[in-house]
């Protein structure tokens, strides 16, 4: 499977430079480990990748890292910045059969003094016993093992097995890198997307740091006939269709649940009632009534009112205890409840906004010194480091940063002044004013 790092010319193998016809991202594969995008860490003059290259001799390598970052790439490139010879095999489809024809060849070509650079992607998926087999080939020189995981080595390697190997970690690309990316890629076919430039910004921002999925969406616009510049929206439609969320068979059922729904958002409980009548007169499951009723406590009342999200519950809960028609009282109350609380959908549209940020920024790290480190390589890579136990700083609050480097801290919640979220609103300030006073000493 190609990595995503494009060069500055197209790619080329062994028969010579790749047709057109070639997916993108092998066409846009790097020759060299300074055209690679995003890893500037590892592969500059000061990071452990530029200084065995600087050395001519790699140690046996684990490349951590999500998918698209480079992983495959660079240990091609690393075995040709050395003069290895690269043999690469996928852990999904490699035997232990394949594995001994592999170490025999690479023992052939070493009495000839070539090395072999061993590249094994998913390493992950070999379990303990076959880990175990690459030791005494590793030890004795006849190979040096390059591993690529997308999964933490603590927990998926073999101890014996790390302790043989260095862990690199790999970076999601940030939004320069694959910028860059893109740019290259226009370069390439000679051809712009056809994006606006907030649409643009979409594309980079659902790669979620993968080059590789990037690049395959970009191929996906060039393939196509756009008259104009598509936006956001038009970006959408164009690579994620969405089906339709309901069925259009029976629509005075979700008119009167809708006309239910609208009736609790606006507080008239009168109107309430005679929707709820009407669904569960005309023998509606008084089930799906509740259902909607408890989402609707969290959606419009939230925490201006938690109890109503308790109401609705204790209601679901008689009537599965009395049923109808006495167990239909209690959704009567719990429907008079939330038409008469006070209402926010401060929590509903923070989830939204929360849920969004996940999908554009899923694969950044949480700051280190929040990070568990159950394991020494956890610790010895400063998992943890520096955590501030909040129970015993002063007022029980340290002030501390918890979000990802690499994000500006956002507000998704932001509660209203009605019912119970007032107090939780002072509340919010008080502790945003005693972190900018911490911060600021």
């Amino acid at each position: 499977m190609p990595d995503l790092f494009a060069a500055d010319h197209p790619a080329t193998s062994s028969a010579g430079p790749l047709p057109e016809s070639a997916p993108l991202a092998d066409r846009l594969r790097p020759q060299r480990l300074d055209e690679v995008v995003g890893q500037e860490h590892l592969t500059g003059p000061e990071g452990a990748i530029g200084r065995m290259v600087a050395a001519g001799r790699l140690s046996s390598i684990i490349f951590w890292g999500p998918p698209g970052t480079g992983k495959t790439t660079i240990s091609r490139l690393l075995a040709a910045a050395v003069g290895m010879r690269f043999e690469p095999v996928s852990a999904v489809f490699t035997g232990v059969a394949d594995l001994k024809k592999i170490f025999a060849a690479a023992r052939d070509h070493a009495k000839l003094g070539q090395r072999t650079l061993l590249f094994v992607d998913e390493i992950h998926r070999f379990n303990r016993s076959q880990q175990d087999g690459f030791l005494p080939y590793v030890e004795d020189g006849t190979i040096t093992l390059v591993g690529a995981t997308t999964e933490n080595p603590s927990f998926e390697l073999n101890a014996a097995l790390l302790s043989r190997a260095q862990v690199l970690i790999l970076r999601r690309l940030d939004n320069g890198a694959l910028e860059k990316l893109l740019e290259r890629a226009e370069a390439l076919t000679g051809r712009a997307l056809p994006l606006t430039p907030e649409a643009r910004e979409a594309l980079i921002a659902s790669a979620d740091g993968d080059g590789r999925f990037l690049l395959n969406q970009a191929e996906t616009l060039f393939s196509v006939a756009i008259a104009e510049p598509l936006d956001p929206a038009a970006l959408s439609a164009l690579l994620h269709r969405r089906v339709a969320v309901y069925d259009k068979d029976r629509e005075g059922h979700y008119n009167l649940i809708s006309a239910l729904h609208k009736s609790l958002r606006g507080s008239d409980p009168q109107a309430a009632l005679y929707y709820l009548a009407r669904m569960l007169v005309a023998g509606e499951e008084p089930l799906y009534v509740l259902r909607r009723m408890v989402r609707f406590a969290s959606e419009d009342i939230g925490l201006a009112d938690p109890q109503a999200l308790v109401q609705c519950l204790a209601a679901k809960d008689a009537y599965d205890f009395l049923g109808s028609p006495e167990g239909e009282l209690a959704i009567v109350q719990a429907c008079l409840y939330c038409a008469t609380a006070p209402k926010s959908n401060a929590a509903y549209k923070a989830q939204k906004a929360a849920w969004k940020s996940a999908r554009d920024t899923g694969s950044l790290m949480p700051p280190t010194n929040i990070l568990n480190a159950p394991t020494k390589l956890m610790k010895d890579i400063g998992y943890g480091a520096g955590y501030a136990y909040d129970h015993d700083q002063e007022e029980g609050f340290s002030g501390d940063n918890y979000w990802p480097e690499e994000m500006t801290p956002a507000t998704f919640y932001a509660p209203t002044d009605r019912g119970l979220e007032k107090r939780i609103a002072e509340r919010i300030a008080y502790w945003d004013e005693l972190r900018a006073q911490r911060r600021q000493k």
